[in-house]
């Protein structure tokens, strides 16, 4: 007999996630939580990584937001150790910072990851996003009006850099839903933690779960996740082909930004480019100036841009993070929100 269905299922995803990378065998670690995605994952990519004769190991963060942080990271070490996970260790990292209490964990999670890997010489980091959460993302976008960016979703794969290295993260999961994940930890063995800030109202994700996807189930039928995801899917091709011409349209229009100010680009540039890459140009200004992306939304973007194409002497915008755009003899200045 073979594997269990669900087991097979995200193993076969983990396979080809190794698979695609460079075939130096490097080491490649999983960020595991404890949870039922990423416990799976861990189990999965233990299994595939002996068979493919790759080096592979797991870390866990602990971001100090619960009392007990420390020994249920411990525990998840032990666990990722007795699945041959290898090294297999926690990070602690203090929460702190601009846009709220999500993306300040994040932040810490990731830049604890970045280093992780980078000290470690690893691959990659694989992360256990589901389909559902696929799903949520796509639905927060749309509540937030941010654009076709958010509309795609989260890539399957994507670089973060980190100094002069580039730190490669990589989503197996994206097509394989939370229940499975579950079911393949039940049949491994696994006993998954169920963090209570996933239950928590006060964060928008948990909203999005609890109460604004089952509605959307019981008003159109179900089948809604799904479609997110494949809309997510279908919309990514448009956004990475904007996104790269937003990238050289950036760097044509960039120039040197006197003091206090962080980001300068020049109106001419600016002014000349399509409204769909123009919005990009300036949201990445932006967000390289401080504004944090998970809070700057379309509405914050299309302010800026009438600094651009209706400007009536307004003195300046402000955007999340304390940051503020201003129009400025031929330039648009991006920086902090005391300037004046």
């Amino acid at each position: 007999m073979g594997p269990d269905p669900a087991v097979a299922a995200v193993r076969v995803a983990v396979r080809r996630a190794l698979e695609a990378l460079p075939p130096e065998p490097r080491l490649v670690l999983v960020a595991c939580s404890g949870g039922a995605d990423s416990l799976a994952l861990a189990g999965a990519l233990a299994f595939e990584a002996r068979k493919a004769g790759r080096p592979a190991g797991g870390v866990t963060i602990d971001h100090g937001l619960q009392e007990g942080s420390a020994a249920r990271a411990e525990t998840v070490v032990r666990t990722m150790a007795d699945l041959g996970l290898d090294p297999a260790g926690s990070v602690a990292v203090t929460v702190a910072g601009r846009g709220g209490p999500e993306n300040a964990a994040r932040d810490a999670r990731y830049a604890a990851l970045d280093e992780t890997t980078a000290s470690l010489d690893a691959a990659a980091v694989l992360l256990g996003h589901t389909r559902d959460d696929q799903a949520e993302t796509v639905l927060m976008g749309l509540a937030r009006g941010s654009g076709a960016r958010s509309l795609a979703g989260m890539p399957p794969s994507f670089v973060r850099a980190f100094g002069a290295r580039e730190i490669r993260y990589v989503r197996p999961l994206l097509d394989i839903d939370r229940a499975t994940t579950r079911r393949a930890c039940l049949a491994m063995g696994l006993e998954p933690w169920d963090d209570p800030h996933n239950d928590d109202p006060a964060y928008t994700r948990v909203r999005v779960r609890r109460d604004a996807l089952p509605v959307l189930e019981k008003a159109l039928g179900p089948g809604i996740t799904e479609a997110l995801a494949r809309t997510a899917r279908l919309l990514r091709e448009d956004a990475d082909a904007l996104d790269a011409f937003a990238e050289r349209a950036y760097a044509d229009c960039e120039t040197e930004a006197p003091a206090p100010f962080s980001v300068a680009l020049a109106l001419d540039g600016v002014a000349g480019l399509p409204k769909a890459v123009r919005t990009r140009v300036l949201r990445k200004a932006a967000v390289s100036a401080g504004s944090p992306p998970g809070t700057l939304a379309a509405v914050h973007v299309e302010h800026v841009d009438r600094l651009v194409t209706a400007w009536r002497g307004q003195r300046h915008v402000d955007l999340p993070g304390g940051v503020r755009a201003y129009r400025r003899e031929g330039r648009l200045l991006f920086g902090p929100g005391r300037s004046e």
